[in-house]
């Protein structure tokens, strides 16, 4: 018997490790941090800040201004850039140097990236303090530049920031998604741009356009090529449709949503328009701007960040002059299912603050992150693509007020294309949208670029979608994402939450270990029967 229960205790240990486990499964409470009274100013730090830049030399000129002016006023700081081209590395990175304690100070991320973070143990500072601090809080007295009040920072943009019941960032840039239409083609085909486009106009337009001369060239531009529709984010494309429609995506608590009848139904109709090759995306046929601007493209939807290089003007032209096509470009939302009440989606860049055992080297940081707060830092980037300050103080000045009045003036700075799709935003404010941020967010969002990209790949290859289909692309895309249980096309209620794999491979130990204790308990009893005899 002191046996059994020496296993039995073993057994027990075992399972509340694993129940410890599971419940670490998610976000970590932050520890809150404690602004020092004063910012020691006899000390020199030296703190890293790592940011994405495209091939926009601009924007690089633009962080080390910020960082020279921003040294300027701190001497003692010194802040080391490090550049990135794309989001993901910057994630990637971060979580490798979480594991060794070696994170940036600053960074520009996501919020979905940070959600991830957080599931370590004191990674990412809560910022609720730093922002009340009356010296070195937005807009403190001890702050040595005109930073912006907490009430400065535009209230849909602040609220992506917060989750887990914290700000653990600040927004730097937005944007949103808009549609640039070859308003030209449009009207060739014998349509009018309605002054709100809908989903079944693209669909009827993009349809219409696949009509072809008989040596197998498109009637409308007179080449090989034509895809009517490219999409460049598939996840915003079906997240924003999702919303449209009301249906299910997730809720705040993670609960996945996105396996539903709504979603299936999207998803035929997509397949629809794929099988034609009146629709594509950007991961299967390339940039969009591209083919807009080669006449290959009519309606080609994007970031507003990205219209610097939409339009046959574009600054950022990305292909030869020579297949350039002059044509009437739109900037317009993206289409909706209900043009009364439109629904767009608000993302661009955050920048959150990593903890470090020096509470002074933490505000230096943190005085850092309000400077590219600041007027000039955010009118200037926002000069550099399709972007809007995140400040109302920025948004309302007279400098910006003034470029937002020259679109048109040159095709560089005051590029009419770049300047209308910032006064998208601003117009739209109220009708755009965040998406809950949890731990596991960011693989949501893939999955839901997933399923358009796997049926439009599946038409182009000539395949069956059907029931059949759905039910096994669902099962495939929920595995590869790891999103929990799911009802499948039929809509069945969602189940989200499945054990990390080292919780479910304690528990297996677990079960294995009761059964090794079974078969010694047997084998002790038949030992004694023999003994008996």
């Amino acid at each position: 018997m002191k046996r059994l229960r020496k296993a039995t205790a073993a057994v027990l240990l075992a399972a509340m490790c694993a129940m410890l486990l599971a419940g670490c499964h998610g976000q970590r409470e932050q520890a809150a941090f404690t602004v020092p009274e004063e910012f020691d100013t006899s000390r020199d730090y030296e703190i890293t800040f790592w940011a994405k830049n495209d091939t926009n030399i601009n924007q690089t000129n633009i962080y080390r201004q910020a960082i020279a002016d921003f040294e300027e006023l701190y001497p003692n700081i010194t802040v080391d850039l490090r550049l990135y081209t794309d989001y993901g590395d910057i994630y990637n990175d971060v979580i490798t140097n979480i594991s060794t304690g070696t994170t940036p100070n600053v960074c520009i991320t996501y919020p979905d990236h940070i959600a991830t973070y957080l599931t370590g143990e004191n990674v990412v500072v809560p910022l609720d303090d730093l922002f009340t601090d009356e010296k070195y809080g937005l807009g403190g007295s001890e702050v040595r530049f005109d930073a912006p009040t907490a009430e400065e920072i535009v209230p849909q943009f602040l609220e992506e920031c917060s989750f887990g019941g914290h700000y653990y960032a600040v927004p730097y840039m937005r944007s949103t998604e808009a549609c640039y239409v070859n308003k030209t083609y449009v009207e060739a085909l014998g349509f009018t741009l309605p002054e709100t486009l809908t989903w079944d106009f693209i669909w009827e337009v993009a349809e219409a356009a696949m009509a072809k001369n008989e040596d197998g060239t498109f009637k409308l531009n007179g080449q090989e090529v034509l895809i009517p529709i490219i999409y460049k984010s598939t996840d915003n494309m079906m997240i924003q449709m999702l919303k449209q429609l009301g249906a299910g995506y997730s809720t705040e608590t993670g609960e996945v949503q996105i396996f539903n009848d709504t979603t299936t139904e999207l998803l035929y109709t997509i397949a629809e328009h794929a099988g034609t090759r009146a629709f594509s995306t950007f991961k299967i046929s390339g940039y969009p701007a591209n083919f807009l601007n080669a006449g290959q493209c009519i309606f080609a939807m994007d970031s507003t960040a990205g219209a610097t290089w939409m339009g046959t003007d574009a600054p950022l032209l990305d292909i030869a002059e020579e297949s350039l096509v002059d044509f009437e470009i739109e900037v317009m939302e993206i289409p909706q299912f209900d043009p009364e009440n439109p629904q767009m989606i608000s993302q661009g860049p955050s920048v959150c603050v990593f903890n470090k055992d020096d509470p002074q080297e933490v505000l230096a940081s943190w005085l850092f992150v309000q400077y590219l707060l600041s007027d000039g830092v955010q009118i200037a980037y926002s000069q550099t693509e399709g972007y809007v300050p995140v400040t109302t103080k920025a948004q309302n000045s007279e400098e910006y007020q003034d470029y937002l009045s020259r679109g048109g003036e040159d095709n560089d700075t005051y590029y009419e294309v770049k300047i209308e799709a910032a006064k998208l935003l601003l117009e739209h404010m109220d009708d755009t949208f965040v998406t809950a941020v949890f731990n596991g967010s960011t693989s949501l969002r893939d999955a839901a670029g997933q399923l358009i990209e796997e049926v439009t790949k599946s038409m182009r290859r000539g395949e069956t979608v059907d029931d059949a289909y759905m039910d096994a692309l669902f099962a495939d895309v929920q595995a590869l994402y790891h999103l929990g249980d799911y009802g499948g096309p039929s809509g069945e209620e969602v189940d989200l939450g499945p054990l990390p794999g080292t919780a479910v491979a304690l528990l297996a130990g677990i079960a294995a270990v009761w059964v090794l204790i079974f078969v010694y308990l047997a084998v002790q009893k038949s030992k004694e029967r023999r003994k008996n005899r």
